[in-house]
């Protein structure tokens, strides 16, 4: 073989190989790169969440002044700096501020490929919001007080609450994507528990559709995140319902589709007589393990049940920030654990006001999520 066709093969097999070199470059830092800046940043936020050791401080406050001054050296200081009063109420409101603002922040520093999810997830608070405020107008219960200070649409939410009649709030609602059925509900096609089934089963589908609209590990990761709290909230229906003697045609409808629980294993739920009969089924799935050391507390109190479902969500992504240490699971697990901080602090001041000795706070704030 001449000199010059070994080396037009040469060329050809290097030019190949630094072509193969110089895609899968582009593909790592397509992919990595752009969560080098917001995963350190979070990393360091991580720093500052309470320990158990914060939390028990916090309970020894006594009084809700002191509860406050205690939290001037945290993150929270900004939102609880000019409380109208020192109630249990202002300061739930002010912590919900400030979650709002970790949202906020997860929206500027993450990539732009993955940000609109979080935008989502924040969405689930506007289903919560319009859910609440509905139900408590048609139960004739001041709306104002079933609202939470999170979520993308908070001024229309408190709209909603002040609304004279339900019509009104139909007006309110008027261009969002909660129209058609708040409008279903209004003209007696669905009842209120269809009304917020159909809100949460749109919410999840586009959380769903989002999730497997993306690539690699971000479609892993968001994905099986959004199926586990399908299932979360599929698994507390069918237990509520089978807690309360319904029958599987009643709890059915109000399933979400799309969890990582198959079809014959949520028929089995739904066909078992009770609540004990439930748990016994649950035993051979994945959530086994998640009920087994608390089965007989979860018969006398569904809450514990959430309560360790939410965190086996936060445990399941905390195993995936290790295997995927540059990825929006970082992110997802850091929101997670601030959103369970929020709820202990909150569970703190409440308990606070009501006049509940320490000792009693440390004991409720460390069984929480």
């Amino acid at each position: 073989m001449e000199v010059t066709a070994v080396t037009g093969i040469l060329d050809t097999t290097l030019a190949l190989i630094f072509t193969w070199v110089g895609y899968k470059t582009t593909r790592i830092l397509w992919k990595y790169t752009p969560y080098s800046y917001p995963n350190a940043r979070i990393m360091a936020m991580e720093a500052r969440l309470f320990s158990d050791q914060r939390f028990n401080e916090l309970a020894e406050s006594k009084t809700l002044s002191n509860f406050v001054i205690n939290l001037e050296d945290s993150d929270y200081r900004d939102y609880l700096s000019n409380l109208p009063s020192y109630d249990a109420e202002s300061i739930d409101r002010a912590l919900d501020r400030a979650l709002a603002g970790v949202y906020s922040l997860m929206f500027k520093i993450l990539p732009g490929r993955v940000n609109p999810f979080f935008r989502l997830l924040l969405q689930e608070w506007d289903i919560r919001n319009i859910a609440s405020v509905v139900k408590a107008k048609i139960s004739g219960e001041p709306a104002v007080n079933y609202i939470t200070d999170l979520g993308t649409m908070v001024p229309r939410i408190k709209a909603m609450a002040d609304a004279k009649s339900m019509e009104e709030i139909l007006v309110i609602l008027e261009g969002t994507e909660y129209e058609e059925i708040y409008q279903r509900l209004l003209l007696g096609e669905i009842g209120v528990d269809e009304f917020e089934t159909q809100l949460y089963r749109m919410h999840y589908s586009k959380l769903l559709e989002y999730a497997d609209s993306r690539k690699d590990e971000e479609r892993i990761i968001l994905g099986e995140f959004v199926r586990l709290k399908i299932d979360r909230l599929n698994l507390l229906t069918i237990l509520r319902g089978k807690a309360h003697g319904l029958k599987a045609d009643v709890i059915k409808p109000s399933l979400i589709p799309g969890g990582t629980l198959n079809r014959r294993t949520l028929d089995t739920l739904l066909n078992v007589d009770d609540l004990g009969m439930a748990l016994a089924e649950l035993d051979s799935t994945k959530y086994g393990g998640v009920i087994r050391n608390v089965r007989e507390e979860v018969e006398r109190d569904l809450s514990i049940l959430d309560r360790e479902l939410e965190r086996y969500i936060r445990q399941r992504i905390g195993e995936l920030t290790r295997f995927y240490p540059l990825s929006v699971a970082v992110p997802l697990n850091f929101i997670l654990r601030k959103e369970a901080e929020v709820r202990k602090l909150k569970a703190i001041a409440k308990l606070i006001e009501d006049g509940i000795p320490p000792e009693r706070i440390k004991e409720i704030v460390g069984e929480l999520t």
